[in-house]
């Protein structure tokens, strides 16, 4: 009898040591069938995201004058003209009056030295600046691996500039006024970026834009040579859930054009530098399926069978934890006026 016991003894003890050991004692894949690969094509599609921003932009115009000389005559714009002309006998052969987006000349122009005021390049840096404002809307695709993007996007942009002035002699030479209100701008561009922090849900990447402007038909574009278009930028994310994003992000354009003279070798640099600040939102395509059981109420990414699907109950603008549904985190109880209490009941 004594023989019998101490043998169940160590038989017991022997299966529940085998039952704690790495494989469980009753397997779980007798009851879960293991998941089949999941679709290539979706799980390529997800690496993709799609952009949309908008904000504020400030133009910083300046226009260098460096191969002129400026007559500014009493209760009349500024004439520019070559500084290299002869202005002896107070006659000026030809000269312009306007020079941002197209040209407007005049010709024999008379002046007195007495009362009116030359200046020429050889004795001054002569530049005119002018501000403008902007407001874009931007619309972006980039493909994610790792922590690196790329992608490219264009844009669309309301602008107004604003009044040019000189930089120097600002008491004696006037400014001048575009001949428009308003325009639209649009931008192309490659973009190529990198995530360079990380922490919890927010991340800070930088990239840059890469492309080309349109400065639409207020440009005489048969005399201008535009420059490439570059945007440096860094944005802060925000993820909201796995497949969508806030952000926020200050930027900085570096683009120029080029005002050519007909029939000369004289040219106006004219640069366009803005500063940006745009607030978007950003989505991608999930890789898994929405489960096909309308009454499912699972809160994660499951299995029906050997299909993984993701949860009905999963918006796509709200975090869940990856182990639990956080659809209601916080219990209706607990809101509202009872938030400051310990116990709401």
């Amino acid at each position: 009898m004594c023989m019998a016991f101490v043998l169940l003894h160590f038989a017991q003890k022997s299966f529940a040591q085998k039952g704690r050991g790495d494989r469980p004692s009753i397997p779980l894949d007798h009851f879960y069938a293991e998941p089949e690969n999941r679709n290539a094509l979706r799980v390529l599609l997800s690496k993709f995201h799609f952009s949309f921003s908008t904000g504020y932009g400030r133009t910083f115009y300046r226009q260098d004058l460096s191969d002129f000389a400026i007559l500014q005559q009493q209760d009349s714009l500024p004439l520019i003209f070559g500084k290299d002309f002869n202005i002896a006998g107070g006659n000026i052969s030809s000269g312009y009056n306007y020079w941002f987006n197209d040209l407007q000349s005049r010709n024999n122009i008379n002046f007195d030295p007495s009362t009116d005021f030359i200046v020429s390049a050889d004795s001054a840096a002569l530049k005119f600046t002018a501000p403008g404002m902007s407001i874009p809307l931007n619309f972006s695709i980039h493909f994610e691996f790792d922590r690196y993007r790329v992608g490219g996007g264009f844009a669309f942009e309301y602008h107004r500039p604003g009044n040019f002035n000189p930089t120097v002699y600002e008491d004696r030479i006037s400014g001048y006024e575009p001949n428009f209100g308003s325009t639209f701008f649009k931008k192309y561009y490659v973009m190529l970026g990198a995530r360079v922090y990380r922490y919890y849900e927010y991340s800070l990447s930088v990239d840059a834009n890469i492309g080309a402007i349109n400065l639409t038909s207020k440009f005489n574009k048969s005399i201008i040579q535009k420059g490439v278009y570059l945007n440096l930028g860094a944005t802060v994310e925000r993820d909201l859930s796995e497949y969508f994003r806030v952000f926020v992000k200050p930027s900085f354009d570096i683009k120029s054009f080029t005002l050519n003279i007909p029939e000369t070798d004289l040219t106006i640099p004219q640069s366009m530098n803005a500063f940006y600040l745009s607030f978007g939102i950003t989505y991608r395509i999930p890789e898994l399926p929405k489960c096909f059981l309308k009454q499912c109420t699972t809160q994660v990414n499951h299995q029906h069978g050997n299909m993984e699907y993701r949860s009905r109950m999963h918006p796509v603008y709200k975090k869940q934890n990856p182990h639990h549904g956080e659809n209601y985190p916080r219990l209706i109880k607990y809101k509202g006026k009872n938030k400051k209490k310990l116990h709401a009941y």
